[in-house]
């Protein structure tokens, strides 16, 4: 059996390291490769992955939304959400499906943290917040989305409320909400390379969840902020496993070995930690 990611970029990807991990403990004879892909070349992405018998791929920025026109079919779960992260073949069909929502989800419980009545505020209005957005909305939270461009988080705050959620959209920024917010989501690339984040969080609820979906570094500054604001804090490790392990049952119809997966992930995050330390 043949997986992989395709996205641009794919070399900073732990998918690899994980199903990896998870094939060789249960005795798979399957590969999971990187394979970059540009949204000028998707269509001859998609020709290669059927080409060499894929079974199946994950899809990632900038082609969660890019890939749903080379699908026959979407899950309801992705449909709602307007954007594909896993994408399975069967029997020379490519079905799309979303686990980056629910892998969120998922990821809550070691946490502590309950959903039901409270608010998130959701930083970025892209494929991953649209998703999480959507599955938060679902299990009852009511959301806040602010973008730099405000259409586009007006357009996601719409989206959730024709689905049944309540939400609603403002300027990117601190505010009022400050106060008020139990979870806090920052969906967008800015951290990656350890800049500042454009606003400061004081003032905060102290008792909020406060979440980067970026999982390398394993802090960025925006959640040493968080904690300096006396906030708990979560990095995207946990959104990572899940949303791949819900990918791994979808393509495969089996569970996964959760902790062999989690283990090869921090595993991974370590030697990265350790190699960055060697080239100080």
């Amino acid at each position: 059996m043949k997986f992989a990611i395709i996205g641009n970029p794919v070399d900073h990807s732990l998918s690899p390291e994980m199903h990896d991990a998870g094939y060789r403990a249960l005795g798979l004879n399957a590969v999971y490769h990187r394979i970059p892909v540009t949204i000028s070349g998707i269509g001859q992405g998609v020709r290669y992955l059927l080409d060499n018998h894929y079974d199946g791929w994950n899809v990632t920025y900038p082609l969660k939304e890019a890939i749903l026109p080379f699908l026959d079919q979407v899950s309801p779960d992705a449909l709602h959400i307007g954007a594909v992260n896993t994408v399975k073949r069967v029997d020379g069909r490519l079905i799309g499906h979303n686990t980056d929502g629910e892998g969120f989800v998922q990821s809550l419980p070691a946490k502590g943290f309950e959903l039901n009545g409270k608010i998130a505020v959701i930083l970025g209005a892209g494929g991953a917040a649209k998703a999480i957005a959507v599955s938060l909305a679902q299990k009852g939270m009511q959301i806040l989305i602010l973008n730099r461009n405000k259409e586009k988080a007006q357009e996601l705050a719409e989206q959730v409320c024709k689905l049944g959620g309540n939400a609603a959209w403002g300027c990117f920024g601190a505010g009022d909400w400050l106060h008020s917010v139990d979870l806090l989501i920052q969906t967008t690339p800015v951290g990656m390379k350890s800049e500042r984040y454009p606003f400061q969080l004081k003032g905060i609820n102290p008792s909020s969840l406060v979440v980067d979906i970026i999982y390398y570094p394993e802090k960025t500054r925006f959640l040493a902020d968080a904690e300096e604001n006396g906030c708990r804090t979560m990095n995207g490790l946990g959104m990572l496993l899940y949303q791949g392990i819900l990918a791994w049952k979808f393509w495969l119809n089996v569970e996964a070995p959760v902790s062999v997966m989690h283990r090869a992930l921090t595993e991974k995050i370590r030697s990265l930690d350790q190699g960055e330390s060697e080239n100080k």
